[in-house]
């Protein structure tokens, strides 16, 4: 594979892999790898993201003009990126509304990024699932222009996003976008909220399914295996400010009003 091929087949890339490419092909001359790197950037055919990270601008485009898959873009801010939460939605087409933020698990402490009016954003694994090893549970790899993604499965996503919502914008953009996956693996949801131990979460997804039962459809099973993992005491479905709303004695949980009646269908 010459140069061009390699920019052809990587719209995205790191230093790194740009690196392995060159060595690959016997150049092992550091100073000669930066000066390819300066050259194609000066003459267009490269678009500087940050340190470390380029785009490829194809043939026909200056890199004012080129649109940027911001996709491709989080994909690579961290060697153990993993797209997840609202940035996961979109990706499965399943985003009730387009966000300008993407984010993605790393454990690395990749810093935030603001590259063409969006922000990247990295943040870290549950601290449970890295105790347990299972930072990969419900992730997938998804093709996109040639290049594999890694991204949280809508199994994941769902929990994830009900064990952490302020990363899914606010109650009714996560109701309505969940609402748009008409099928869930419910034995993996259940598996993956065990995983994450956290009883306000396992409350929380409880009440979900439960007031979707008669689309997502779970049985009593589901249902009682997420009941065992529930608080003994009452908890708060939103903990900051401890919102009012209604007690779920089921699910030892304080659900807030706007989210068990639903208010944003009303008509105003």
């Amino acid at each position: 594979m010459k140069l061009p091929d390699f920019f052809a087949r990587h719209p995205v890339f790191t230093h790194e892999e740009f690196v392995e490419f060159l060595l690959g092909k016997g150049s092992t001359n550091v100073k000669t790898h930066e000066s390819i790197l300066h050259h194609y950037t000066k003459s267009g055919r490269l678009l500087r993201v940050r340190r470390g990270l380029y785009l490829t601008v194809p043939p026909g485009f200056t890199p004012e003009r080129y649109s940027v898959d911001p996709y491709l873009v989080a994909s690579r801010m961290a060697p153990d990126a993993v797209l997840a939460y609202h940035t996961a939605l979109e990706l499965h087409g399943k985003a009730y509304s387009v966000r300008e933020e993407f984010t993605y698990l790393t454990r690395t402490g990749s810093r935030p990024l603001n590259f063409r009016g969006q922000k990247y954003r990295g943040v870290g694994y549950p601290k449970k699932l890295l105790e347990k090893g299972q930072e990969s549970f419900g992730v997938v790899s998804v093709d996109r222009q040639g290049l594999d993604l890694r991204v949280t499965s809508l199994e994941r996503t769902l929990v994830d996003l009900l064990d952490r919502p302020s990363l899914g914008g606010s109650w009714e953009e996560i109701w309505r976008s969940l609402e748009l996956v008409e099928f869930f693996d419910l034995d993996k949801i259940v598996e993956y909220t065990r995983l994450l131990t956290n009883a306000t979460t396992a409350a929380k997804m409880g009440f979900f399914l439960e007031q979707h039962r008669e689309t997502l459809m779970p049985n009593e099973d589901h249902l009682q295996r997420l009941r065992s993992l529930t608080p003994k005491k009452p908890h708060y479905m939103v903990h900051n400010g401890r919102k009012a709303g209604r007690f779920m004695k089921k699910w030892n949980l304080v659900v807030p009003h706007e989210i068990l009646e639903r208010r944003w269908e009303e008509i105003v």
